[in-house]
């Protein structure tokens, strides 16, 4: 399983100094779910089309918006927008699509430039606002740490982050619906595609524990590597940081389990099995293998269906002209059950591996 992954400059903006005062498979990329008739199907992902053909990006809640004779929706940031752009519509869409396919051969750093924290907020809470919408008011999430069913009710966005190349990070405040005092901290991985922001992933980012006999927000472990990067310096550095592995890593279940429709598949070559994965977290330190310069990251993954069989899964990742490359893929430990219990039982030892060191 080869994937190449675009790795951007370590050069940071404002908004990632910002990070910790600022502002998350099981996970697919999404977008706006189709439920309320104001921005079913909305084209260009609900962004102000007369924005679009001025070149810029908007985001709209739909309230104004406008379809055309072949059942097309059409928003717009504001009613001037929509009299602007009626005045030639064929002559503004042709710009509108224009720009959209320039943006579509961008880098991410580069695309995030015409997006604000603001328009990955006002994603978030339609995404939310649409899956709820169809649940009776309740966001459900699968818990990845422990396999729980979670139904939440929706609070607040607490903040969003910033990191460039990387995406923007709402960190969204729930609530469990049958106890308001067990509140968790939702993050949203936001990336621009194809001149759109789409919600990418969730992760629980803090959760409730109690302590003391009142429930207390506790911060995951290990925290989500988009969090490294706040306390890193910021400038062009030659060696790679653990975070950037990470992502990479994560990049490329992501694709992969978009290829299954949310299942990352790998067979095990030593049984020859066919293993139906979700991914759950990758582990922390990120090593480099001395003799051959290859980055090594350990992984967590439940079997689909399942709730204590975890396997640990090895991925291998090289940097070649710029993009960092997943090259190989092996099972690590597999889960056994031992007197009633599921454990990992290892298949090889790091030390198999050869000398390595630890990625900062």
């Amino acid at each position: 399983m080869n994937a190449t992954i675009p790795v951007p400059s370590a050069r940071r903006s404002a908004g990632l100094a910002m990070l910790l005062l600022g502002a998350s498979l099981g996970c697919t990329a999404a977008g706006i779910p189709k439920s309320t008739p104001q921005n079913a199907d909305a084209q260009f992902g609900g962004q102000c089309v007369e924005a679009l053909a001025s070149g810029h990006h908007t985001m709209t809640d739909c309230s104004v918006n406008w379809t055309a004779k072949d059942g097309k929706l059409y928003c717009f940031k504001d009613a001037a927008a929509k009299t602007a752009f009626l005045a030639n519509p064929a002559e503004a869409l042709e710009r509108a699509r224009s720009f959209i396919a320039a943006g579509n051969v961008q880098s991410t750093e580069q695309a995030m430039q015409d997006f604000e924290g603001s328009d990955a907020e006002m994603l978030v809470k339609r995404y939310i606002q649409n899956r709820s919408g169809a649940n009776a008011g309740i966001f459900a999430l699968e818990d990845p740490l422990t396999g729980e069913h979670l139904d939440l009710v929706y609070d607040d966005i607490d903040f969003t982050r910033t990191i460039d190349g990387y995406g923007f990070f709402p960190d969204v405040k729930f609530h469990e619906r049958k106890d308001a005092q067990k509140k968790y901290l939702i993050d949203f991985w936001v990336l621009p595609q194809n001149g759109q922001l789409l919600v990418q992933e969730t992760r629980i980012y803090k959760a409730p524990m109690q302590v003391e006999g009142a429930w207390t927000l506790v911060t995951r472990q290990p925290v989500p590597w988009w969090w490294i990067p706040a306390s890193e310096h910021p400038g062009h550095v030659a060696q790679k940081r653990g975070w950037e592995v990470m992502s990479a890593v994560e990049q490329d279940v992501l694709r992969q389990s978009l290829k299954g429709n949310g299942v990352f598949n790998l067979k095990d070559e030593k049984t020859g099995k066919d293993l139906q994965l979700s991914f759950i977290d990758t582990h922390q330190p990120i090593r480099q293998l001395d003799d051959n310069g290859h980055y090594f990251a350990c992984t967590d993954f439940r079997a689909v269906g399942t709730r204590d069989q975890i396997y640990d899964i090895d991925f291998w990742l090289s940097e070649k002209n710029g993009a960092m490359t997943v090259d190989q893929v092996r099972v690590h430990k597999v889960p056994e059950l031992k007197d009633g219990h599921w454990i990992q039982v290892p298949r090889y030892s790091f030390k198999d591996l050869g000398d390595s060191h630890v990625v900062p």
